[in-house]
């Protein structure tokens, strides 16, 4: 049995961030029933990435909303208002993703809701939240992440401002409302009270910069000095980053500098023995290390590195990936399938509970495909 089996979520939500939550809920048992408009749907049917189109709708689309039931309805229809009372009154969880105010005049604000149904979970993903000058403006990844700093964390310090090459604050938002939804489940265990959970883009992003914003606000607002060359955190030391070899590349974590330079045979780092001065002797470090490891393969590093236990690891493309025994124990892949035939691969969740994996060959649902089982048709 699945831990949240026997709970039903209605998903409001389009786009990635708040359907990114209820697939979570939809993976660990929860039966998540997601109401598009007729006709069109989630926009994420349309959103293609590479034109990659299966059975009708975008691999997105196919990627975020898998093991989900589907309805159709016109929340703006009073003829459909009898319908969505119905569905509220049933539900244990709620999830929604509009912009501020647009609940309201749809009549599935959180105070109208309560009076459906007084022990509900409401979980709502916005941009900003509800308050402050920004609430208004689209809450859209780039431009969240162009708003948080964080993308003066990526890239050399050369280089323009650079974006994460994921809609990572649609992902962590969506995760953060996870959080608080199983949260206020466990109080609601107690209390049998209801909860308004909220997340939004930005506090996400905030949330996931803590360690390195933390640093900035108790070291006189410095702000972060990205490396010259194979930056991979602005705040960590060489030998830190990603460097080119003769045949790929090689990633390297903390080491001490000298150690490192003798174990690979670079005199010129071994000269590098005050650590009180490695912060500002970053880049020539790097620039010593990038030039010499271009001299042999990344097999050959790896086979000096490897076995006196330093952080260090080839870089992969996904092709590579898929073929590496390591990929493959993880059982990372499954196969989900619609009721006509059409059968693609994805990700499973990647939470197991007592050995248990969450996986299910249910793919997204087709535009409506659910209407006889919920809407009484």
């Amino acid at each position: 049995m699945k831990p949240l089996e026997n709970l039903i979520v209605l998903d409001f939500s389009q786009f990635l961030s708040a359907p990114s939550a209820a697939l979570r809920l939809a993976d660990l048992g929860a039966n998540v029933i997601k109401i598009e408009r007729p006709e069109t749907g989630d926009i994420c049917r349309t959103l293609y990435i590479s034109n990659c189109k299966i059975d009708g709708d975008s691999s997105l689309f196919h990627a975020i909303n898998r093991n989900k039931d589907g309805i159709t309805l016109d929340l703006k229809d009073i003829n459909s208002k009898t319908i969505l009372e119905k569905l509220i009154q049933k539900a244990d969880i709620m999830i929604l993703n509009f912009r501020p105010g647009v609940s309201q005049k749809l009549g599935i604000d959180y105070e109208h809701v309560l009076t459906l149904n007084p022990s509900i979970i409401y979980g709502e993903i916005t941009g900003y939240g509800y308050t402050g000058p920004w609430k208004d403006l689209p809450g859209q990844d780039l431009l969240v992440q162009s708003l948080s700093g964080l993308t003066w964390l990526n890239g050399n310090q050369d280089q323009s401002p650079l974006p994460f090459g994921l809609s990572i604050a649609d992902m962590c938002a969506g995760q953060h409302l996870v959080q608080g939804i199983l949260s206020a489940l466990i109080q609601r265990e107690k209390t049998k009270e209801p909860s308004y959970v909220q997340a939004n883009l930005l506090e996400s992003l905030l949330d996931i910069q803590f360690e390195v914003f933390t640093t900035y606000l108790n070291n006189g607002y410095q702000t972060p000095k990205r490396s010259k060359i194979n930056n991979a955190n602005a705040y960590i030391d060489a030998p830190y980053g990603i460097y080119e070899t003769a045949d790929g590349y090689l990633a390297l974590a903390m080491v001490s500098i000298p150690y490192l330079g003798t174990l690979i045979g670079c005199t010129k780092l071994t000269n590098y023995i005050d650590s009180t001065k490695l912060s500002e002797q970053r880049d020539e470090i790097k620039q010593i290390l990038a030039d010499y490891l271009k001299n042999n393969t990344t097999k050959h590093w790896l086979s000096i590195l490897e076995p006196a236990d330093i952080w260090c690891a080839d870089v992969y493309t996904w092709d590579k990936l898929l073929s590496s025994e390591g990929f493959q124990s993880l059982n990372m892949i499954q196969t989900v399938k619609r009721k006509n035939g059409t059968k693609l691969l994805t990700t499973r969740c990647p939470i197991t509970i007592d050995g248990q994996y969450f996986i299910s060959e249910k793919a997204a649902p087709d535009l409506g495909q659910n209407n006889h089982d919920y809407l009484d048709l």
